[in-house]
């Protein structure tokens, strides 16, 4: 039986974040306003095709993630795919020392959320991706300098995501003290964090290490469109 983090996306669209989920039983995809993430059930030809009606034309594009190698029917084609790695929590870390202040931030943050996000590209964020899961920051000088929250949610994991800090603000371990807060907040309601990381950012893979994180597997990311 396929563990359901080999296909992680699949498994929060079909158990915790099912409400946020357009299409069937062979594939789903989040609502394009949330999230951009889809996959299909498997990599057999019917849930392929399943995956292609999903896609429209033109400028929409979805993000597969998923353990096993990824295959797309004829219809889609995949204009950028990179490996990364798959990270659960080993060993539970200790909040950092400092004296960094973590606010739960809201639907009036939404705004300086957005703008950190496209400033500092921690993936793929919208204005509604909150929905999906609690964000926590920090703010200095009345300014969000660095945020963090929870992303895709399954049975038994919950994924931290969207860890960022404003350039000005860089250099004092803001994205320490929140992974670390985000961490045990995940904790408290008995899941297992988890993150996605490229393969080839090894300084965040270190940073994740240190603070008890171990790879779990390799995964492949692709972003694909229909053909024209």
């Amino acid at each position: 039986m396929t563990h359901p983090l080999s296909r992680a996306v699949w498994s929060a669209l079909t158990t915790r974040q099912d409400a946020f989920a357009a299409g069937g039983t062979l594939a789903r995809r989040f609502d394009p306003a949330v999230s951009p993430f889809a996959a299909a059930r498997d990599n057999s030809p019917a849930a392929l095709e399943a995956l292609a009606e999903l896609v429209g034309p033109g400028a929409d594009r979805v993000y597969l993630l998923q353990g096993e190698d990824i295959a797309l029917p004829d219809s889609l084609e995949a204009e950028m795919t990179a490996p990364g790695v798959l990270m659960t929590e080993r060993t539970p870390s200790s909040r950092p020392a400092g004296d960094a202040a973590i606010v739960a931030l809201g639907p009036q943050d939404i705004p300086e959320m957005v703008a950190l996000a496209e400033l500092t590209r921690p993936g793929p964020f919208t204005s509604r991706t909150p929905d999906l899961g609690t964000f926590w920051g920090v703010k200095l000088d009345g300014r969000l300098a660095a945020m963090a929250g929870t992303r895709l949610a399954l049975d038994g994991y919950t994924e931290i995501s969207g860890i960022c800090t404003h350039p000005d603000y860089r250099g004092r371990g803001l994205a320490s003290v929140l992974f670390v807060h985000v961490a045990a907040e995940i904790r408290k309601r008995g899941d297992t964090p988890i993150l996605h990381s490229y393969a080839d950012n090894h300084g965040a893979i270190a940073l994740y290490r240190k603070l008890g994180f171990e790879i779990w597997s390799r995964v492949n990311v692709a972003v694909v469109r229909r053909r024209a």
